[in-house]
């Protein structure tokens, strides 16, 4: 399953004005629910993150584990995780633990 991406700057500004947003040492990650059109997912990476090497690392290791944990997710959410400084430097495994507790949490997944 491909996820469909958000690339819409009022959309990202959305999901931040959101109250429902889970803060690790890796990501950050706010969800809005919606009334319909499926799931969709934006990742973001500053330049606090690092060069642009790092930001693309960092922004491509959170795009494997959200597909991985988001394959069977039936909702209407939008999805917009923040990469942290840390998230260039550990390995997919610990931001993939963050992101499911993240997404259990909030009742997108089931653990």
């Amino acid at each position: 399953m491909k996820l469909e991406t958000i690339n819409r700057n009022y959309l990202f500004l959305r999901a931040y004005k959101s109250r429902i947003n889970y803060v690790s040492p890796l990501i950050v990650t706010y969800i809005v629910k919606k009334k319909s059109g499926g799931l969709r997912i934006g990742i973001t990476a500053g330049k606090k993150v690092g060069c642009a090497v790092d930001r693309n690392r960092a922004r491509r290791v959170v795009k494997a584990a959200a597909t991985e944990l988001l394959r069977n997710t039936a909702g209407n959410y939008d999805i917009v995780v923040v990469c942290r400084h840390l998230s260039c430097k550990v390995s997919g495994n610990e931001i993939k633990e963050d992101l499911r507790e993240h997404l259990s949490s909030a009742g997108v997944i089931e653990c």
